[in-house]
């Protein structure tokens, strides 16, 4: 019978049938218009001799006694012509699937507070001995104001054929959902559409091994609820209402979150559904779902124009839109056919004051004209010649430019004394000879200046260098085997092998960082090569594909040394890639770090170095590791001698 049922039918008499949202089993899940409150509902719809349906009025009974604003309520039940059928509130706005299949997983704290939310209503809802019975992502809705709704309180699990009662199973699928917004993997025992986590043997993989970057607590959480572990000095959850506390504990203050949320949603491609439109009265027409209303295209008067959204995606508009010029200041003398309005042809005007482009006028003749240019001034007259002296001889003009030039400038002809250059004393008592280029600079005096400081440049560049290697241990080198202390022990002195070393696990990029197996790291420097060291187990390989681009070991060397010479001993089965950085101090991650050395192969690996490099800290940074015969990834070192 519910197969029958089709989007345009209508249920006692009030709810018109819009769009099929899912069916399974003999089921049927629509949305539908309640022409009598004018709203938007989701109906459930069964045969009503399935055996479900009195299972179904059992679970619409028991849902209206949860009064809590995150439960989308339900409305109304009943049973009419051989259908039983549940109408629920509907709420616009995107579930968490669509959240995680949109934007990938959540940060840690969105996640947390989205489920902490959930579970508070479901902490309400254990209260009144009601449970959701298949709380999957599909059903945690977050609306447009950014709260946080439930979708089918009992009647989802009642329509699958799901028993009531299961408060473990709606537990177990909270922590599913924390796990799925964290990493966007299912883990809960409800079916979901979202692709199932990855397994350890028969245990769920652990978010932190899945995803970096996620905090400890909601690790455990997430491991003790669907693993069964517990972790030591740390209490699990057993209810929804104590993993609310450790959920909003975690979370904090949570103002502002909702606020968030709404303005993703707001931003999110949601589609809103328009009521639909009235029956035509002309026709006799049924309303057929999908087909968007016809509206006038003339407005009434005094009111806005009304744009009408279609529906169906992709419809082309029932009519051609027309492109509406930018308005234009009327002209009572212009002509009413506008073929007969003249061109206006000119080119564009940039103003330097201001952002606007204007235009040449139509009418050159009429446009005023712009102002002359000024006038030149004319340039001060300058002598030819200078006055001749009294004596007769002749006056050599100094050269422009020259310093006589310029000194001219300011110790312009005496005129107390015609004939005579002025000598500043006001008196005339100069000689009146001025001898050619006599006050000239000297031809190349410039060039050695220039020269002189472009030297004293370069000392100054030497003597910071050499500081430079001073401080950092290291002189000019002045010949092969020599400099101005000795011979250079760090790099030709005799080479041997360090002992005493220790040795740390390194994951800065790990959450917390430094927690690479830290209890077996000590045997890469026992001098045992049958005991190893391991790395934690990956899905996938490092690298820029990766979650990580590596881990390693960092080695203190007890001082500054400059190794020579490294091995490092590897599993036979595979290829490993590694890098070597040397430090002064204690790493804290690879970025910005240059490495003095790389090598890749298996067995025995020896890198050589050429000693030049100095430092306290050798960090083992391996970038590949091999696979293992379950497919995933694992890295392993024997030993790690160091010759300095």
């Amino acid at each position: 019978m519910p197969s029958s049922i089709r989007p345009g039918d209508e249920l006692a008499g009030r709810y018109r049938l819009e769009d099929l949202l899912d069916e399974r089993d003999g089921g049927r899940f629509f949305r539908a218009w309640d022409r009598i409150l004018a709203r938007h509902v989701t109906v459930h719809v069964i045969s009503a001799d399935d055996p479900r349906a009195p299972a179904l009025h059992e679970a619409a009974r028991l849902s209206v006694g949860v009064q809590d604003p995150h439960v989308l309520r339900v409305l109304d039940v009943d049973e009419r012509d051989g259908i039983c059928f549940v109408v629920n509130e509907w709420g616009t706005g995107r579930s968490l699937d669509i959240i995680l299949a949109d934007e990938g997983p959540l940060s840690p704290r969105r996640a947390a507070w989205l489920v902490s939310e959930v579970a508070a209503s479901l902490a309400l809802a254990h209260d009144n001995g009601v449970t959701h019975g298949r709380l999957v992502p599909e059903n945690v809705l977050v609306d447009l104001n950014g709260q946080v709704r439930l979708i089918g309180l009992a009647v989802d699990a009642a329509m699958h054929g799901l028993p009531a009662g299961r408060v473990s199973a709606d537990l177990t699928d909270l922590a599913g959902n924390l796990y799925a917004a964290l990493t966007g993997r299912w883990a809960g025992v409800s079916g979901s559409a979202l692709p199932p986590a990855h397994l350890d043997g028969q245990r769920v993989l652990r978010p932190r091994r899945v995803r970096a970057g996620i905090p400890r607590e909601l690790d455990h959480l997430c491991d003790d609820l669907l693993n069964g572990t517990s972790h030591r000095g740390e209490h699990t959850p057993t209810t929804a209402a104590e993993l609310h506390e450790a959920l909003r504990d975690f979370v904090g203050d949570g103002a502002g979150m909702a606020d968030r949320e709404a303005e993703l949603a707001a931003a999110a491609p949601i589609q809103r559904p328009a009521p639909p439109a009235p029956p035509a009265q002309t026709t006799g027409e049924r309303w057929q779902p999908g087909v968007p209303p016809v509206v006038s295209s003339t407005p009434p008067v005094d009111e806005e124009p009304t744009v009408a959204v279609p529906t169906t995606p992709h419809e082309p508009d029932p009519e051609p839109r027309t492109q509406v010029s930018p308005a234009v200041p009327a002209d009572d003398n212009a002509p009413s056919d506008p073929t007969d309005v003249p061109t206006q042809a000119g080119m564009p005007v940039f103003h330097d004051d201001a952002d606007d482009v204007g235009w040449v006028s139509r009418n050159p003749e009429k446009a005023p004209k712009p102002p002359p240019p000024p006038a030149f001034e004319e340039p001060a007259p300058r002598p030819l010649f200078a006055p001749v002296p009294e004596d007769g001889r002749p006056v050599r003009t100094p050269r422009p430019g020259s310093a006589a030039a310029r000194r001219e400038e300011h110790q312009p002809w005496d005129a107390s004394q015609p004939g005579r250059i002025g000598t500043g004393t006001g008196a005339g008592s100069g000689s009146g000879v001025v001898p050619a280029y006599t006050d000239d600079e000297v031809p190349g005096r410039s060039w050695l200046r220039l020269a002189m400081v472009v030297g004293a440049v370069v000392l100054l560049l030497f003597a910071v260098a050499f500081a430079f290697d001073l401080g950092n241990g290291r002189g000019i080198v002045l010949g092969e085997d020599e400099s101005p202390s000795g011979p250079d022990t760090s790099a030709t002195g005799p080479v041997r092998a360090l002992t005493g070393l220790s040795a740390e696990d390194f994951d800065p990029q790990g959450s917390p960082p430094r927690e690479e197996n830290p209890d077996t790291v000590g045997h890469v420097v026992d001098g045992d090569p049958s005991t190893t060291w391991t790395t934690l187990t990956y899905e996938e390989n490092f690298g820029p594909g990766g979650l990580k681009s590596g881990v390693g070991v960092v080695l203190d060397l007890g001082e500054v040394r400059a190794p020579r010479e490294v091995s490092v001993s590897l599993p036979e089965a595979g290829e490993t890639s590694l890098s070597l950085y040397l430090t002064n101090e204690s790493p804290t991650g690879i970025r910005g770090l240059s490495p003095i050395g790389s090598q890749t192969g298996s067995g025995t690996v020896d890198v050589t170095l050429d000693g030049q490099d100095r430092g306290r800290y050798l960090t083992v940074w391996l970038t590949s590791i091999p696979q293992t015969d379950d497919g995933r990834y694992r890295g392993e070192i024997a030993e790690i001698r160091v010759r300095a």
